[in-house]
């Protein structure tokens, strides 16, 4: 871009979006070209791309350059609105509590949070004080100024203010780095930025809960309080949100492993799930199906030990790059063991047994591996974040030029899955080489291809994620969007060129010649465990009859149908259908309504007149009254249903 002059001086060129140029005399500020373009979109404006790096809306601009003016209702916007709202809570508690230090507070999914040393804990009384004083500072719509100050000037400054916490930070920063602070009236705080230009464009927020943190996420640093809140745009999204939110909470998977019997966790086996009859009965009937799914699409079938010695971790690259999530143990005879964090040193392991020629490849794997990593304490939650869990992980063994072709394999037959579990919304991650990483650039170039050719190849589209890729190889990450609008991360698919060469394993090409197999990691539901409960959150509970722990409860009305209510038990369980009775000396409608909070499918009512007719009164999930029929009626349609995979009664 050409340098513009005029007589007054250097004139800058500002290119926008849409390609279109406007020319400004001297240094320009992103809120001054929104003005030139439009009062409406300075209005709106929250924050710019320059070059396409975030920046405030006073950044000066020297030279030419691309320019990108972002409003609320951008990505990057909302991202703004809610670092500016967790320093606009920083701010609140230092005016009410002036004796509490502020310590780091990022954006977070959906929000953000802000973490404070305290000397007692936050009432729910006091979120409600910290949340009016935040609602009053944005109402003054105090000008949020950026500064660039001296190192050594900034940590006097936190240490006078008695914020030691803030102090260390700035000291930790590594030298020639500049140290930004933003001053929004009587606060100024550590920050690289960008904010919005003023407090008052924080309309829509609220503050969620108190929870524990440790002082830079370690155990043995100080305990803090973290605040979390969330903040959107305008108070309908907010609305919204929180609406989500309520939905949620009724749908925890926790409460509701509780209430149906399903699992518990215990202190003893802290991540790790206590399976109770009917949560283990849901499990099998999930790795059941996976495998029956892999029997058709050309999957064998193998099983790999739990516990491996540290030379194979070594030879994966696991002990330099993932020690820190391992459990690792030491026997008497001093060899070093590790319990299996993944899966794929062990497949390996297996394929370098035996000698594979060209003929046997691609050669797909699949292990039902139990895996083992080290997760925080703070960050397990129920089903969804474990240390101890089950992958449906499988490696395919290809040739370079199977590989593009694999990978489409694999990406028709996870969205096909998910579609049968009722998730039509899938969005597909695609997360490029990071930068602590094996092999070459001129591999990762190619495997990369790979993934991105086999997603476009389909008719479908991806996201880009620089950097996120595993340290052997870029990956797909597949996104399901649930019942209630929210977004899992699940089934993944890892190309990798890396692990072959670490482990030296081969096939017999056509010439003779031995030649590398390109290995595929590719994991569908991801970890059993965590899409379970995704399940119960998605489904509410209610588990489509295909899935239903107990699928059908058999209701005496009186003591003298329980050996009808017992008989029709007995053929239904005869037939495949997982059914139970209630012989209980209690009312029918009792009855009715237990199993009905118990979420079972069918509820089948008997009585003299159905134990005389041989048929059963249908309650169908919901109460929705079926009427009597023959229980071989009842029967069909029940098992017309399972065979469909119908989500439906």
């Amino acid at each position: 871009m050409g340098r513009i002059f005029c007589l007054g001086g250097t004139m800058v060129a500002v290119t926008l979006p849409d390609g279109s140029v406007k020319a400004f005399e001297g240094v320009v500020t992103p809120l001054q070209v929104a003005e030139a373009i439009g009062p409406g979109l300075a209005k709106a404006a929250v924050a710019a791309k320059v070059n396409g790096r975030l920046v405030d809306l006073t950044y000066p601009i020297t030279e030419d350059a691309n320019v990108a003016i972002v409003t609320e209702r951008d990505p990057e916007g909302l991202e703004v609105i809610r670092h500016s709202t967790a320093h606009l809570l920083a701010h609140a508690v230092k005016e009410l509590y002036p004796e509490a230090q502020v310590t780091i507070g990022p954006v977070i999914e959906n929000g953000f949070y802000y973490d404070f040393a305290f000397p007692r804990p936050f009432t729910p009384e006091d979120l409600e004080r910290i949340e009016e004083r935040m609602k009053a500072l944005a109402a003054q719509q105090i000008p949020v100024v950026r500064e660039e100050w001296d190192r050594d000037e900034a940590i006097r400054f936190f240490r006078d203010q008695g914020e030691y916490y803030k102090a260390e930070i700035i000291a930790s920063i590594p030298e020639g780095e500049t140290i930004s602070l933003y001053r929004q009236g009587n606060f100024i705080d550590l920050c690289r930025g960008p904010h919005v230009p003023d407090t008052g464009k924080l309309k829509a927020f609220k503050l969620t809960k108190v929870a524990g943190a440790y002082w830079r996420g370690d155990a043995r640093n100080e305990q803090l309080q973290r605040i979390y809140g969330t903040a959107w745009p305008d108070k309908k999204a907010l609305n919204a949100y929180l609406k989500q939110l309520e939905e949620a909470e009724k749908r925890d998977h926790r409460r509701l492993g509780v209430q149906l019997d399903l699992f518990h966790f215990e202190d003893v086996a802290p991540g790790s799930v206590f399976w109770h009859p009917k949560g283990w009965r849901i499990f099998q009937k999930l790795i059941n199906y996976m495998r029956e799914r892999q029997l058709e699409a050309g999957y064998i079938e193998i099983n790999t030990p739990d516990v491996m010695d540290r030379t194979l971790w070594e030879r994966s690259g696991h002990w330099q790059n993932y020690h820190d999530h391992m459990f690792v143990t030491q026997t008497e005879d001093e060899r070093v063991f590790a319990l299996k964090p993944m899966n794929c040193p062990g497949a390996c392991t297996w394929y370098k047994h035996g000698l594979h020629s060209y003929r046997d490849l691609p050669l797909r794997v699949a292990e039902f591996g139990k895996v083992h990593r080290y997760e925080p304490s703070g960050a397990l939650h129920g089903l969804l974040r474990v240390r101890h869990f089950t992958q449906d992980d499988a490696h395919i063994f290809c040739t370079p030029e199977q590989m593009t072709a694999e990978c489409a394999e694999v990406v028709r037959l996870i969205l096909d899955i998910y579609r049968e579990f009722g998730f039509e919304q899938v969005r597909i991650k695609l997360s490029t080489r990071p930068e602590n990483r094996i092999g070459s650039d001129a591999v990762w170039d190619q495997l990369e291809a790979a993934l991105a050719d086999a997603v476009t190849g389909l008719g479908l589209e991806y996201e880009l994620f620089p950097g996120e890729g595993a340290f052997y190889g870029p990956k797909l990450e597949f996104v399901l969007r649930d019942a209630i609008g929210r977004d899992w991360q699940c089934g993944t698919l890892q190309v990798d060129m890396n692990l072959p060469e670490r482990f030296d394993i081969e096939y017999v090409a056509e010439d003779n010649s031995r030649r590398r197999p390109v290995m595929l990691h590719r994991a569908l539901f991801g970890s059993l465990e965590r899409f379970l409960g995704i399940l119960i959150e998605h489904h509410a509970g209610a588990l489509p009859l295909w899935l239903a722990p107990v699928q059908a409860v058999v209701l005496p009305i009186s003591e003298r149908h329980a050996d009808y209510a017992v008989s029709v038990q007995k053929q239904l369980r005869a037939a495949g259908l997982w059914c139970e009775t209630d012989l209980r000396n209690e009312k029918i409608t009792y009855k009715i309504r237990e199993h009905s909070l118990q979420k079972v499918p069918y509820l089948l009512v008997v009585g003299d007149q159905e134990a005389a007719s041989g048929q059963v009164a249908v309650r169908a999930r919901g109460g929705v009254d079926l009427g009597a029929m023959p229980v071989a009626a009842f029967l069909a349609r029940a098992q017309e249903r399972i065979a469909s995979r119908s989500t439906e009664c």
